[in-house]
């Protein structure tokens, strides 16, 4: 089943998959402000890396909701979520955590983590699961404009409780009727609340209510942050504070985005030693050399390889940091080359990024389903590559070190590899 949010809306696509007792995934695209037009034409590359929507996945079983996220890889939403049991710190390293959904959704299988090492209780699992499952249906029934597919599959196993499809919307759709109607004094769950009279918004509320919500009322916290922090729900917390919106003692303005907490590394990259390594597979040798010279130009570690079943060996001594991967290969498409490497645990929470001359949503859908994080269409330039990659491994440096040698003799007789390429001229 697939198609366009124009076409069939989310409740009657979730019903449907209920009624037919469907197990498989779900996977949303929302179109970006390009709208559904064809991107990854020359000249569109721009438009196509900053209009891009937002996706999802949702897992189902026998027709019931066994869980739901966003596709961005962030433990963000967990890890506020532990915080409201005083267990922030309890994030599991990522490089041991349960291999469960490790590619599909790091979110999910770090919450199994979790629990494998008795670092939260099962009530307190089945409770954060609950609320992200609302907290993501809510943002999807409020959708509109993009696109879906259904593909039957095996239940994500194992499954710590299910959630019925038609007690979810019909909660839901009442709650999205309450939020449009505080409109226009909240727009977005995303707005952060900022406390600019104090004494008054204490003198209108209980002392317990403003110890418990003044602490973040900041400007830089969303009502969806503090929502999660209650363990409450966005329309609840969202009437609480609309009296003190009226009245002007709280104003709401759009905070910084969220970094995520899955390693976005800054300029100093305390969390590794060497340089981020990055390897492009590709069969085209143009599109090899142009992705080591504009990489290389900038800082980072590149190398380049151009025979997919080669690959899968070497990446194993390159450990690289992210993997750029083309999906029109012989012998192994990049679809086949990334499920192969995901199955893998050293490659569980690598970074593997697309590179598709197709601009069809079903490409993409299929690049999310084998496990890649992200994609990007040819054409590009340097502009969308380097800061695709910035957002996944951090910048590069300028004043790098020369690549490992003992690493490029032991990879030396692959005639696809080249680790000195120089960069581009200035």
């Amino acid at each position: 089943m697939q198609g366009y949010l124009s076409e069939i809306d989310i409740r009657s696509m979730l019903q449907l998959i209920e009624l037919g007792q469907r197990t498989g995934e779900l996977y949303l695209e929302s179109y970006g402000t390009a709208g559904p037009k064809s991107l990854g034409q020359p000249g569109d590359a721009d438009r196509e890396f900053s209009d891009r929507g937002h996706s999802w996945l949702v897992f189902l079983a026998n027709g019931q909701l066994v869980y739901a996220g966003t596709t961005d890889n962030s433990l963000d939403r967990l890890w506020d979520h532990l915080q409201r049991y005083g267990l922030a710190q309890s994030l599991p390293d990522p490089s041991i955590t349960s291999a469960i959904a490790s590619f599909n959704s790091p979110e999910y299988g770090t919450l199994w983590a979790l629990l494998e090492q008795h670092l939260i209780t099962p009530d307190q699992g089945r409770s954060i699961l609950s609320h992200m499952v609302h907290e993501t249906l809510f943002d999807l029934l409020s959708l509109h404009h993009g696109a879906f597919v259904f593909q039957l599959g095996s239940a994500l196993s194992p499954q710590l409780m299910t959630h019925k499809i038609s007690d979810l919307v019909s909660g839901l759709t009442q709650q999205i009727q309450t939020w449009h109607q505080l409109h226009p004094n909240l727009q977005s769950p995303d707005q952060c609340p900022l406390l600019l009279d104090p004494a008054a918004f204490r003198a209108s509320v209980s002392e317990a209510a403003y110890n418990r919500l003044s602490q973040w009322m900041d400007g830089q916290t969303s009502i969806r942050r503090i929502a999660r922090y209650l363990n409450r729900d966005l329309v609840t917390v969202a009437r609480s504070l609309l009296p003190a919106i009226q009245h002007g003692q709280i104003s709401l303005v759009y905070g910084p985005l969220s970094s995520s907490l899955t390693a976005k590394p800054d300029n100093g990259r305390p969390w590794q030693e060497r340089l981020p390594r990055i390897v492009c597979i590709d069969d085209s040798l143009s599109i090899r050399q142009t992705v080591e010279q504009m990489l290389s130009g900038q800082g980072y570690e590149a190398t380049s390889l151009g025979n997919p079943l080669k690959a899968l060996g070497l990446l194993f001594q390159l450990q690289p940091d992210l993997i750029l991967c083309d999906i029109a290969m012989p012998e192994l498409n990049g679809y086949e080359l990334c499920a192969m490497l995901r199955h893998a645990s050293a490659f569980c929470q690598t970074p593997i990024v697309m590179l598709t001359g197709k601009d069809g949503f079903l490409d993409r859908v299929k690049a999310r389903m084998s496990g890649a994080t992200d994609y990007l269409t040819k054409p590009f330039g340097a502009t969308e590559l380097l800061a695709l990659v910035e957002k996944y491994v951090g910048p590069g440096d300028l004043d790098r070190p020369a690549p490992d040698q003992l690493l490029a003799d032991a990879i030396e007789d692959d005639l696809d590899i080249d680790l000195s390429s120089p960069p581009l001229s200035r």
